[in-house]
């Protein structure tokens, strides 16, 4: 684990990185683990805040500081990043540099990042339903994956909406 901003920056900065991490049991936080190789959340270090909002904002307000969040939490609804929180680039071809296409300044250029496989920490949700499903929660789903539901989705920002030829073989696979 990098303990030292120096180790980041490459050079004297003489400050030690502090982490935040969710203290509440979250998909974000598994991911994360996940995509950090541990096992589980459990695994992850550092200081555990309760919530989303908490976590940014406990971040935000120190200089010092790295955190995460889930995607719907770092943007405004006019699609900017929050004041204040500056998304740390990955370096997804690992040649020790963050490339321009590696930079999401809002948004946009995030959705572009995750679709086209170049911000690699992410995740999917799913509905988990015992059998078959039938009555109204196969209605219900068939909404969600309908192009009004992935509107509805998009527009709210919690997640990003599956891409159409995604939605389109799940809901052939509720019939």
């Amino acid at each position: 684990m990098i303990e030292s901003w120096d180790v980041v920056a490459g050079s004297k900065i003489g400050k030690p990185v502090h982490v935040y991490t969710r203290s509440d049991s979250c998909g974000a936080a598994a991911s994360w683990a996940k995509y950090l190789g541990n096992k589980k959340q459990e695994d992850l270090k550092g200081v555990g805040i309760y919530g989303d909002p908490g976590l940014i904002d406990a971040a935000k307000k120190d200089p010092i500081g790295i955190g995460y969040g889930n995607f719907s939490f770092l943007f405004t609804r006019d699609g900017t990043v929050l004041k204040g929180v500056k998304l740390v680039p990955i370096d997804s071809n690992e040649n020790g540099i963050a490339d321009p296409d590696e930079v999401y300044e809002n948004r946009e250029a995030a959705i572009k990042g995750i679709r086209s496989g170049r911000y690699p920490a992410t995740r999917k949700n799913y509905f988990f339903v015992k059998g078959k499903p039938q009555g109204l929660v196969k209605e219900f789903i068939k909404f969600a994956l309908s192009d009004e539901g992935a509107r509805i989705v998009d527009e709210a920002g919690t997640s990003l909406p599956i891409l159409k030829e995604e939605r389109e073989k799940v809901l052939k696979s509720l019939d």
